[in-house]
């Protein structure tokens, strides 16, 4: 069966790439595996290996899947380290009786870097990803030389008002996810074909079922109980994020902004469905008050859906391209860490 389904996806996989590759090609995609407190860090690493990489942050709920599509048009003599965050992909999940802080995810890259032993790190960023680099290079400038981000840019703003009703209803569904983790019941199983459906219908039709395969490749298992149907194995805590856990003031956000002195570059998603993550003029103001004191920043508002990345690369590549060409510096590495104390 699992032949079967490495088939299936590799037929859809096949059957949607309407763009012109460059020089990547499987071969240049390695899976490692990177250790870290909370357990192992799954990622594939794009490109030379002698090359640092820069490390790529997907969103939530996603995996490094969400870069398959975009990093093939990206230079090709630089390289890219996909991470899956924890509870994501392959990854490791977070111990049982905790929940998932974007904060947390700050402190995993800032572990990433020195399990490395770099100096700096180059950043790339979507949605929660981009959220978790504008964080860490907020807290720790000197540390990034680089940080592109794609829809959105800052961290959720939290309402005064919203906060403890938030909590009040999002506490007891983390715990009931909890508790159904660590019962070791199989989640709900469907067809492939569902998959790819609830996919797009759960992303507000954001990921396209034409892209969707890109995700599940990692974000699913065969069911033991429903031979030919499969499940979802991110975990089932991540629905109920703490989003106040970083939900800082607008004025925190854009004091926070003022410390990006490193190239900068933002994306930010125009979507037809009028839906701009707390309103379009934070991201004027933010991007006027980061351009205004760092030159080497660049905002734009690109037209398409939140994974524009994903299911339409060729709209942002050519423009990360270049702005990559322009800022990155080519640093030795290896894939080799440094072992933990």
């Amino acid at each position: 069966m699992m032949l079967r389904v490495i088939s299936v996806l590799r037929k859809s996989i096949n059957s949607i790439t309407p763009f012109q590759q460059r020089s990547f090609s499987i071969q240049n995609e390695e899976e490692v595996r990177i250790p870290v407190p909370c357990g192992t860090i799954a990622a594939k690493w794009w490109g030379p290996k002698d090359v640092r990489p820069i490390v790529s942050v997907h969103g939530w709920q996603d995996n490094s899947g969400s870069f398959d599509r975009l990093i093939p048009l990206l230079p090709d003599h630089m390289s890219f380290l996909a991470i899956d965050l924890p509870g994501h992909g392959l990854s490791s999940r977070y111990p049982a009786g905790t929940a998932y802080h974007t904060l947390d995810y700050v402190t995993l890259l800032e572990s990433i870097r020195q399990r490395f032993n770099w100096d700096q790190m180059s950043l790339l960023g979507h949605s929660r990803g981009a959220v978790i680099n504008y964080a860490y290079s907020a807290i720790f400038p000197n540390n990034v030389n680089l940080n592109v981000a794609l829809d959105p840019i800052k961290p959720y703003l939290a309402y005064p008002t919203k906060v403890a009703l938030t909590l009040s209803r999002r506490i007891p569904k983390l715990l009931e996810a909890d508790s159904y983790n660590t019962q070791g019941t199989e989640p709900p199983s469907y067809t492939y074909e569902e998959l790819i459906e609830h996919l797009y219908i759960g992303t507000g039709k954001s990921v396209s079922k034409e892209a969707a395969p890109y995700l599940l490749k990692r974000n699913m298992a065969e069911s033991k109980l429903h031979p030919g149907k499969f499940y979802f194995t991110r975990d089932n805590r991540l629905k109920h994020p703490f989003q106040a856990g970083l939900g800082w003031s607008p004025e925190v956000c854009l004091e926070l902004a003022k410390r990006l002195t490193m190239p900068h570059f933002c994306f930010k998603i125009n979507r037809s469905d009028g839906w701009l993550y707390h309103g379009e003029e934070f991201y004027r103001t933010y991007f006027e008050l980061v351009a205004g004191g760092n030159p080497n920043f660049e905002g734009r508002f690109v037209d398409g859906t939140h994974h524009v990345h994903l299911c339409e690369p060729e709209k942002v590549a050519p423009l990360i391209g270049r702005f990559l060409e322009k800022y990155w510096k080519k640093l030795p590495t290896s894939m080799i860490w440094k072992e933990s104390s």
